[in-house]
């Protein structure tokens, strides 16, 4: 069995910057960040936990069918999407709602999903985030895939920044342990895709704990496969900054995939259907509560960039704002026409599928004016 693998960190839990201790390039790419830029990170952390609350609240009311919380993994997400830039493409799970937020989604989007209005109703092209998705590990294989095409389109290693791309395919500790995502990293080394695999290992895959998934650290199985692994402290936010951005750089340049293990924890539930109490000790919670992403940002602000009392409240005021204004829009959200789910199917007519589209129109016509459904 291996040793421990180094971790990379830039801000300690009390906050304090340690850049000097790790790689000078990372270093660098850290110093780039602003006391403007780290004071956006903190809205955009802010901010989704407020989403995030909000729509767990939602869904413990009934207006959400689920609900997948990304408490505790804020720094992962806002760190890794603004170490990007506006060409590159990214592949979610359902989980990566600060994500989506960094690149333009609107949150009431990523709760109609939830809600069962619409597939997901952002603009792809426009925020460069794609649909979630459900099944454990797919994306990692539709974020190779999609990079293989980059790569083709010739949008690789031409030394032009405003051209040059590359994907990220964001997935869990669990997946790491599906079929998909080895696959994926076959071909991304083979090909040597522009792709940076985004591991937000939060130590549960539901119930099972990393330690039974994997004899070594996630990141440390990228060697096997021939590419680069790193193991970043998920909880700091510049470090998953420094870290994806290094990567994504790499992959641009045409030097090929990296995977990204941010270790960080998974605060809440699984989903909001899950009972973590049954199942994990909460003196472990507890010490990842003193490791919180967002209060972490909070000390390094207050001590090295001035920030004061009025700036925390009116980012907290921002967030009530953007809740409220969720709360509304999920609450006016129309139920879809039924018919409307074979609308996008295929790109033209599909004979099958209008056939299908037919019968349920029939079957729905011969329901009108049966008890439950309005004639």
């Amino acid at each position: 069995m291996a040793g421990p693998m180094h971790v990379v960190q830039m801000l300690t839990p009390d906050g304090r910057r340690v850049d000097h201790e790790e790689d000078p390039a990372l270093a660098a790419h850290a110093a780039t960040l602003t006391a403007e830029d780290l004071r956006g990170m903190y809205r955009d952390m802010a901010l989704a936990r407020r989403v995030d609350v909000e729509a767990t609240a939602l869904q413990r009311q009934g207006e959400l069918g689920l609900w997948a919380s990304l408490l505790g993994q804020e720094a992962a997400q806002v760190g890794s999407a603004r170490a990007t830039l506006p060409q590159d493409r990214l592949f979610p799970t359902y989980r990566e709602h600060a994500v989506a937020m960094v690149r333009g989604v609107d949150p009431a989007h990523v709760l109609s999903l939830f809600r069962g209005v619409d597939r997901g109703g952002w603009d792809v092209e426009a925020t460069g985030v794609s649909p979630y998705a459900l099944v454990i590990g797919s994306q990692t294989l539709h974020a190779t895939g999609y990079a293989m095409g980059v790569q083709r389109d010739g949008a690789v290693g031409t030394g032009d920044p405003a051209r040059d791309a590359c994907v990220l395919a964001y997935f869990g500790d669990g997946a790491s342990s599906q079929g998909d995502v080895n696959e994926a990293f076959v071909f991304a080394t083979a090909y040597q895709a522009p792709v940076v695999f985004v591991c937000q290992n939060n130590q549960w895959a539901i119930s099972v704990p990393a330690e039974r998934q994997t004899r070594v650290p996630i990141a440390q199985r990228a060697s096997g496969f021939g590419f680069p692994g790193v193991r970043v402290d998920g909880n700091d936010v510049v470090a998953c900054y420094a870290v994806v951005r290094a990567a994504a750089e790499r992959a641009r340049a045409g030097e090929g995939p990296t995977l990204v293990e941010a270790f960080t924890y998974r605060m809440g539930a699984h989903t909001t259907s899950d009972d973590p109490g049954r199942y994990r000790p909460s003196v472990e919670v507890e010490q990842w509560r003193a490791r919180d992403p967002l209060t972490r940002l909070e000390a390094h602000l207050r001590r090295d960039h001035g920030a004061d009392d009025a700036f925390f409240a009116d980012v907290a005021r921002e967030g009530d704002t953007a809740a409220s204004r969720l709360r509304r829009a999920v609450l006016e959200m129309p139920d879809p026409e039924p018919g409307s789910m074979f609308d996008h199917a295929y790109a033209a007519e599909h004979p099958q599928v209008e056939e299908e589209r037919a019968w349920y129109a029939a079957y729905l016509a011969g329901l009108d004016g049966e008890e439950g459904r309005p004639a």
